[in-house]
């Protein structure tokens, strides 16, 4: 990530410097960068991102090591992509003509066929 979503460039040397040098005042930086990208998406998404961070979070705390914590998180994405329910089953809806289905939950309705030169005022 290049930016903090407010235009703000990231710097990873100063990033990781901090981090090397004062872990509490990363974290803290990095709750508040993180806090502050949610806070500019969009209202209705907000919600979802924080849970989504809180979810993170947990896995981070959970793991022994970074890379343990990194390893986790990477399922946690491949899940969303390949798992049941992912972005592929649902790509796949799509192509399989499974979005009308999906879109209409289920409910049906009668098809009227349209004749030209029948209709109202004729």
């Amino acid at each position: 990530m290049d930016s903090t979503g407010n235009g703000q460039r990231v710097d990873f040397d100063q990033w990781l410097k901090l981090a090397n040098t004062d872990m509490s005042a990363f974290e803290a930086l990095r709750r508040a960068t993180i806090n502050q990208v949610i806070e500019q998406a969009p209202e209705e998404q907000q919600d979802r991102l924080r849970r989504l961070q809180w979810r993170i979070d947990q896995e981070r705390r959970r793991c022994k090591s970074p890379m343990g914590a990194c390893i986790r998180i990477s399922r946690m994405m491949w899940d969303q992509m390949m798992g049941e329910g992912g972005l592929v089953e649902r790509l796949h809806e799509l192509t399989n003509g499974g979005f009308s289905d999906a879109m209409s939950g289920g409910r049906s309705a009668k098809v009227i066929p349209l004749v030209p030169g029948r209709g109202p005022g004729r």
